[in-house]
């Protein structure tokens, strides 16, 4: 060995005699106490410690009646003592085995050793019987070590078959110094010629150092025999350096050693989980030409490496050549159908079996299930989970594993306590992965303590289940309780993995904190972890979620910085942050991103792009992208539905949804939010009706407080206050702000001042410092001039410390976004702005506009609020459009509340005396200004 071996273990060797090719080998901690019987060279004296007692036996003597009658161990060295003086020339095998049986049951665990490896056959295959049998007596197996040194330490000469056996029982004890003082003994006497001695150092290097000693070994060993071959590339397999034993299957074939069935098999099976279709076809090759083609274990494999690989055709045409199928022959077929998604494939392959000769197993019904549960198909996988269980099946691990996934994605959590009890009924709570559905499942139902409780009783977690609970704490935001487990597991051996620190970034993303969650990130490198698309990702996507919007960007661009690539996933959170705002130049960058790297045919991804066109202004682009997909999903049609409600087409929304119904998609909660915003944006009250009593009567969908809410709008903007207040008053769920923040708002429309104050005693209890609440009744006040009123609800705010809300515009020129507030610094450019503004109110003068002074609820006089509604946000941003883009270029605005009624008269005057386009986002929907129009219909109030 080069790796000198000699050098590390020269301490412990030294020469029993100069003269002596003997070596004597005591090993670092092996100090051999086991037995006081003084050791001669002699045979006959290595059991002297009990006289002889026993008359002379003739040759005659049958040893076998004798062993049968001994009943202490005093006759057993008796007797012992007596075949060591017989003539050597009879079989003497048998009688080894008794003296060894006998010597284990008196308990003399060294005589027994002893005789094992001095006895008159040394029959040295039967080691792991008598290894077995010596553990089963009580014996200390590391005895047997210390045995063999000791006998070494005294001269006994032990051949090649001897000290392979040792190496076989260093590597069943783990016991590598062993290994290495007999590997340096085998150097110095020239037994590392002998193969199995090398195949022996191969598999114990290979589990108690490391892959690379064991093929240090293999390529030192001079003659590589198909044993030596076979037994090194096995190792490899073993420590999953696939493409190492791919590159020794190939140098084995130039050295025309021939591979063994199993070694064929386990690199089939390589070849499947690298995808290597090339290499797995050139060992089909191979099985070909030596004729293996009758082995059903290759046949089965070659089948499962095909499928792998995306090759169904070539694994059916595998099993179809095959003369003989068995029970794993069949399963490989199903399960390749199954988890490719040819499920009625794999079902036709399932009755097909059931009309021959073989009957299905349980690993046949796991792999359907596991097919179903890949696909989605979560219903499937519990109908076929009681199917199993009525052909007389009992599930295992595997099956409640299938079923507890399904049920996670299904929601239905009492099905899944009935599975726990199944489980702990028989005994499957001892499966790690069963136990961490379990904890997932629990998590996910918002029962933090029953997943905790379920992970603490189980045994030997590993790191998913770790995993499982972290991430149920991130997600509930109880970090504090994340860390503290986080540091119990480092603390019983077990290192955080990515997805251990994903799961924190993703939670602390989710509730909006950034900063800690960017300090995860520094963290993990700090520890040698890259932070990996997932990572980022949940950075993202947590930014996006909590309206973040600046910082998800600025996330991609730090990602793309340091070379992360990202998935359709990350593409999809960002065109979110892009549609929030409508920052629809930077959503157009991420569409001809998303084509140029290969995005584009993803659904989630053209859903994505769906909703950022829609929320942007381009509804004809977004309905063009919806035209185009194949397989239109649900979400696609939602995601257009209410497009067509913020744009307020709602006669548009009524025919998609009815399109929609035609192709045998079936509506959901969502589909009917979309389509009830689609008549209130366009007053369409018997059309809402109608749509929300369908709900229950013909799709059996529980209106949510979502869908009382657009009701109550839709009652309440169309003049019908009366039937919403007893709308509200005989809602089977009680009322939120959401449907008391609704009928406020039309009574600020239609001025009802008694119905406002009920609403606002119930908004002020149920939200109390929503200053927003407090303005809007505010307005309503100072519309019918009942200022102290006013007054009042102002020193209200006062006193629970509430200023009135931020509001803002803001519209995107080139690459530069605009942003006019009414607090902070004003715009760097704003006396330009308002010349323009000026001489723009002077053009729509002529062309009939007449400011709306009641837009302004202050108690200031005419003029006075001639110049507030000059400030307002919305016109600086429109003013500052026309100065700054080119004539006859749409202008696009974004504000963050609703649009008073004299800037909607406004724009669509300046739309009239400019030619210009103007998409106007407000807080509740869209505006699309055109040639003095609105899209609205003027029904935005």
């Amino acid at each position: 060995m080069t790796f000198c071996i000699m050098d590390k273990l020269s301490p412990f060797l030294h020469l029993n005699n100069p003269h002596s090719i003997h070596t004597q080998i005591p090993p670092p901690r092996i100090h051999s106490s086991a037995t006081s019987i003084p050791f001669v060279m002699s045979e006959r004296k290595l059991f002297s410690s009990t006289p002889f007692l026993s008359p002379k036996l003739s040759h005659s003597f049958h040893f076998f009646d004798c062993l049968g009658e001994l009943r202490t161990l005093s006759c057993v060295r008796i007797l012992h003592a007596h075949m060591l003086k017989m003539p050597k020339d009879g079989n003497f095998a048998a009688m080894d085995e008794s003296l060894i049986r006998y010597y284990l049951e008196f308990g003399d665990f060294v005589s027994a050793i002893k005789v094992f490896f001095v006895g008159f056959t040394r029959n040295y295959l039967l080691w792991n019987p008598f290894l077995e049998e010596f553990a089963s007596f009580g014996g200390d197996p590391n005895e047997i070590l210390k045995v063999f040194n000791e006998l070494h330490l005294n001269g006994v000469d032990f051949d090649s078959k001897a000290l392979t056996v040792v190496l076989k029982i260093c590597l069943v004890l783990m016991d590598l110094w062993v290994g290495l003082e007999i590997h340096a003994c085998l150097i110095k006497r020239g037994f590392h010629f002998d193969v199995h001695l090398s195949c022996a150092l191969i598999n114990l290097y290979e589990k108690c150092w490391s892959i690379d000693k064991a093929n240090q070994v293999f390529h030192e060993t001079p003659y590589q025999e198909d044993f030596l071959w076979n037994t090194v590339v096995m190792a490899n397999l073993r420590s999953e350096r696939w493409w190492n034993a791919l590159e020794l299957f190939r140098g084995m074939q130039f050295s025309s050693a021939k591979a063994t069935g199993g070694t064929i098999v386990k690199m089939l099976q390589a070849c499947g989980k690298l995808r290597a279709l090339n290499e797995g076809k050139q060992i089909h090759g191979y099985v070909l030409r030596f004729g293996l083609v009758s082995n059903i274990s290759i046949c089965n494999s070659l089948i499962s490496m095909y499928s792998r690989n995306n090759r169904l055709g070539l694994a059916r045409a595998v099993f179809d050549s095959m003369d003989d199928h068995n029970i794993s022959s069949w399963n490989s077929i199903i399960s390749s159908y199954a988890v490719d998604g040819c499920l009625d494939d794999a079902w036709d392959m399932f009755e097909e079996m059931e009309s021959s000769s073989i009957k299905p197993d349980i690993i046949t019904w796991n792999s359907l299930l596991s097919g179903h549960l890949l696909q989605g198909s979560y219903e499937m996988v519990l109908a076929n989970f009681r199917n199993l269980q009525r052909a007389g099946f009992k599930p295992d691990s595997c099956s409640v594993t299938s079923a507890l996934q399904a049920i996670i994605e299904l929601g239905l959590f009492n099905l899944g306590k009935e599975i726990h009890g199944y489980i702990m009924r028989n005994k499957l709570d001892y499966d790690v992965y069963v136990c961490t559905s379990l904890v997932d499942m629990y998590v996910k139902n918002d029962c933090l303590d029953k997943a905790q409780t379920v992970f603490h009783h189980t045994k030997n977690k590993n790191v998913c289940a770790w995993n499982s609970l972290i991430s149920g704490y991130c997600f509930k935001g109880q970090f504090d309780k994340a860390e503290t487990l986080l540091n119990q597991m480092e603390g019983e051996g077990i290192k955080p993995d990515l997805v251990t620190w994903n799961s924190l970034v993703s939670g602390y993303s989710m509730w909006s904190r950034s900063e800690e969650a960017l300090a995860v990130i520094n963290r993990m490198k700090s520890l040698g972890f890259t932070p990996n698309v997932v990572s980022w990702t949940a950075m993202i996507s947590g930014c996006s979620q909590n309206e973040n919007y600046g910082d998800a960007l600025q996330f991609f661009i730090q990602m793309q910085a340091e070379n992360v690539k990202p998935n359709s996933t990350t593409i999809c959170c960002l065109l979110r942050a892009c549609a929030g705002p409508s920052l629809l130049k930077k959503g157009e960058e991420i569409h001809c991103f998303s084509i140029r790297h290969g995005f584009i045919d993803d659904i989630y991804l053209a859903t994505a792009l769906i909703d950022m066109y829609s929320k942007g202004g381009k509804l004809k682009v977004a309905y063009e992208i919806f035209r185009r997909i194949q397989e239109k999903t649900l979400p696609c049609w939602n995601c257009l539905l209410m497009g067509y409600a913020l744009h307020g087409h709602g006669e548009e929304v009524m025919i998609l949804f009815d399109n929609m119904c035609k192709t045998g998609i079936r509506p959901d909660a969502i589909t009917f939010t979309a389509l009830l915003s689609g008549c209130k944006n366009s007053g369409l009250v018997e059309e809402g009706w109608k749509y929300f009593d369908s709900m229950k009567t013909d799709y059996n969908i529980i209106p949510t407080i979502e869908h009382y809410s657009c009701m109550v709008d839709l009652l309440g903007k169309a003049g019908f206050l009366d039937e919403a207040i007893d709308f509200i008053q005989t809602m089977p769920i009680k009322p939120d702000a959401s449907i008391w923040g609704a009928l406020l708002a039309c009574c600020r429309i239609h001025k009802d001042i008694k119905l406002a104050e009920i609403a606002a005693r119930k908004l002020f209890k149920l939200e109390p410092y929503n200053s927003a609440n407090y303005v809007l009744m505010m307005n309503i006040y100072s519309s019918l001039n009942r200022w102290d009123d006013v007054e009042r609800l102002r020193d209200s705010m006062t006193t629970l410390g509430m200023k009135s809300p931020h509001v803002w515009s803001w519209i995107q020129v080139n690459q530069s976004i605009h942003v006019f507030s009414t607090e902070g610094k004003p715009h760097p450019e704003e006396g330009e702005i308002y010349f323009e503004l000026y001489q723009l109110i002077s053009e729509i003068r002529k062309l009939g506009y007449v400011p709306d002074i009641n837009c302004v609820h202050q108690n200031i006089d005419g003029n006075e609020k001639e110049k507030v509604l000059l400030s307002h946000t919305d016109k600086l941003a429109m003013a500052y459009g026309l100065m700054k883009t080119k004539s006859g270029s749409p202008i696009r605005v974004v504000k963050n509340t609703r649009i008073c009624h004299d800037c909607h008269t406004a724009a669509k005057y300046i739309s009239l005396a400019r030619n210009r386009e103007i998409f106007f986002r407000d807080g509740s929907r869209f505006h699309h200004f055109m040639n003095g129009k609105c899209s609205c219909n003027d029904s935005w109030y």
